[in-house]
């Protein structure tokens, strides 16, 4: 939120920069690198919008839109300058000029991994990516998607159910939600961390957008997963800016006979590492105190339900399914708990999504 008329007149010219099309990003830093300064940009005669009137005036209706959104509580606009702007972004090839923020802007600069993969997920996918971010968010790090259907809302709420930060990043100005049924989600988000987008307020969704916006996912964190994917997933886009940007790719593998677990089975065989628990992702992250983390999460946790589950396990291999029917807990619930009792050797895991208990003899 702008604060003062200061405000307002130091982030002018950063929008009025972002506003010029038919020019690239590259060019716009490099006479940003020239000229020190969007002003000096703008001043140097070097771009300008089109002369014509109906131009014009649209190009000012819309620098004026973007500043009457971030006078908005919660609502940010971002420019480099600003400490807020996360470090990690400025790093990769091609950072955007600005960022629009709804909800916590603080949040961009936390440890993050972001978790992506196929808008039709299955339900063995949305439940992996649910536990995950779960898990991810107990241990302090922030869950990063992009808000789609399937493993990015899975995420996303996985993240929410663990008590922790999500960071949802869009391709479209942040004064709508696209799809609209995630506006709930949305609503969540921004309460519990942040909408992110490059985009400027009123900008639609177009195909063009999503690989665009992806880059920022990947850049924004230290690593990224992908749950499900075809052998065509924009995921596999995501991966791919993120080998570029030399951060961590992980892969979660699937049935072989699966579509969507071609996209996976590839990342694994190029090199991304495999992930079938949430440790194969906390001990390739660079962070010091994960161990702390997760040490602090578990003592803080009420383990008698907990223990309730596992007399519902018995000592045979049991599914998820399974464990929900007999505790009369939902799916969800079952897969973030048991995702603690591997963390704490209190249960193992085994091909095929079930889950067996772990004699007290063995722990």
């Amino acid at each position: 939120m702008l604060k003062d008329e200061r405000s307002t007149e130091r982030l002018r010219p950063w929008i009025q920069l972002h506003h010029i099309l038919g020019v690239g990003l590259k060019t716009k830093h490099a006479l940003l690198r020239r000229f020190h300064t969007p002003k000096g940009v703008l001043e140097s005669g070097q771009l300008r919008p089109n002369n014509s009137s109906r131009t014009s005036r649209c190009y000012r209706y819309d620098i004026d839109r973007d500043l009457e959104w971030a006078n908005h509580p919660r609502h940010h606009i971002l420019i480099w300058s600003d400490p807020r702007f996360p470090k990690l972004l400025k790093q990769i090839a091609d950072p955007p000029l600005l960022l629009y923020v709804r909800g916590d802007a603080d949040a961009l600069n936390a440890p993050q991994v972001s978790i992506v993969g196929s808008r039709n997920a299955t339900p063995y996918g949305r439940r992996i990516a649910m536990t995950l971010a779960s898990g991810l968010a107990g241990c302090g790090i922030t869950v990063t998607s992009g808000l789609a259907l399937g493993i990015d809302a899975a995420a996303h709420n996985g993240a929410i159910d663990g008590h922790g930060n999500t960071i949802a990043v869009a391709a479209h100005g942040l004064n709508e939600v696209y799809p609209r049924r995630h506006r709930k989600l949305a609503s969540q988000i921004s309460g519990r961390g942040a909408l992110v987008s490059e985009f400027a307020v009123g900008t639609a969704p177009r195909r063009e957008h999503f690989p665009q916006r992806n880059r920022i996912i990947s850049g924004l964190s230290l690593g990224t997963v992908v749950v499900e994917a075809n052998r065509r997933s924009g995921s596999l886009i995501t991966a791919r800016l993120a080998v570029e940007q030399n951060r961590e790719v992980f892969a979660i593998p699937g049935p072989i006979q699966s579509p969507l677990s071609w996209g996976c089975h590839e990342l694994i065989r190029q090199g991304a590492k495999l992930v079938d628990r949430l440790e194969h992702v906390l001990e390739e992250l660079p962070l010091d105190n994960r161990s702390n983390n997760i040490s602090h999460h578990q003592t803080e946790l009420d383990w008698g339900p907990y223990e309730d589950l596992l007399v519902c396990m018995g000592y045979e291999p049991v599914t998820v399914d399974i464990l929900a029917a007999r505790s009369g807990l939902t799916t969800d619930s079952v897969c973030s708990m048991l995702l603690q009792m591997e963390i704490n050797g209190w249960v193992e895991s085994f091909a095929g999504g079930g889950y067996v208990r772990v004699p007290e003899t063995k722990r």
